[in-house]
């Protein structure tokens, strides 16, 4: 009678109509245990990819509590796409860094390697004149002292630059402008231990002992512009003054002073 009675009661149970609290009781019993978590148990055959719709359900989150991950740790989903962390110095994940030796400002070659394909040595460091040192660095910069255009410790010409008799031609002046800022270079060498480390000339400062109806102080100064594009390409650009003056250290034509930044 006993089992007739359950029997009876379960059929009673079954029979209830939807909405009553039989069934509803019913229904709670039958269902899985994760469905109010938002969590499907019969997911994907790799539900540990996020936002899988089929692991995860009205809420957006998951995991599988009957399948372990590797070593027997529990497989996790995130609730959002994971923002790919760019490093400094990084576009588009496309790295900077990593490269043999990388373009910087446009530079695809070393400076010092291009010294070499050049065909130029850097001279020797210029003796201090004063009290003073060649060059200094502050922060990411290196300031050079005004360099004259000695050749194995000697001014190669004197006097002021212009178009007259008994004065140095522009032409002759560019090339002394340009032996001035290769030993300018010779200084930020000096205290970086090597050129690869520059990562763009900044300034240029040129002076130009003129004649007083001399006017070509720019010309003359590119003489170091140019060798400064020469060996650092783009990373050679720079801004730059070119001052006419009436007479300079030891009668010198020109003297010419760098301002480089490093890393």
């Amino acid at each position: 009678m006993a089992g007739n009675t359950r029997d009876a009661g379960a059929d009673s149970a079954s029979a209830q109509p939807p909405g009553s609290p039989s069934h509803a009781v019913r229904e709670l019993e039958t269902r899985k245990p994760n469905a109010h978590l938002g969590v499907r148990n019969h997911a994907a055959a790799d539900p540990q990819h996020g936002r899988d719709p089929e692991q995860l359900g009205f809420r957006g989150v998951g995991a599988r509590a009957d399948r372990a991950g590797p070593r027997g740790r529990p497989r996790r989903l995130p609730e959002a796409p994971r923002r790919r962390r760019e490093l400094p110095g990084r576009a588009g994940g496309c790295g900077r860094r990593g490269r043999g030796r990388e373009a910087v400002r446009g530079r695809a070659v070393s400076a010092e390697a291009r010294l070499v394909e050049l065909g130029i040595a850097l001279p020797d460091v210029a003796a201090p004149a004063g009290a003073y040192v060649p060059a200094v660095i502050h922060g990411d910069l290196v300031y050079t002292a005004g360099q004259l255009p000695f050749v194995d410790g000697a001014l190669p010409a004197q006097g002021k630059v212009g178009d007259g008799h008994g004065l140095v031609p522009a032409a002759d002046a560019a090339e002394y402008a340009r032996r001035s800022a290769l030993n300018a270079l010779a200084a930020v060498k000096s205290v970086l231990g090597s050129l690869d480390r520059v990562t763009g000339v900044v300034k240029v400062t040129g002076f130009v002992a003129s004649d007083p109806s001399f006017t070509g102080q720019p010309g003359v100064i590119n003489g170091a512009s140019n060798v400064l594009g020469e060996i650092f390409g783009e990373a050679g650009r720079h801004a730059r003054s070119a001052v006419g003056v009436a007479v300079l250290p030891l009668d010198s034509p020109v003297e010419v002073e760098l301002v480089v930044s490093f890393a």
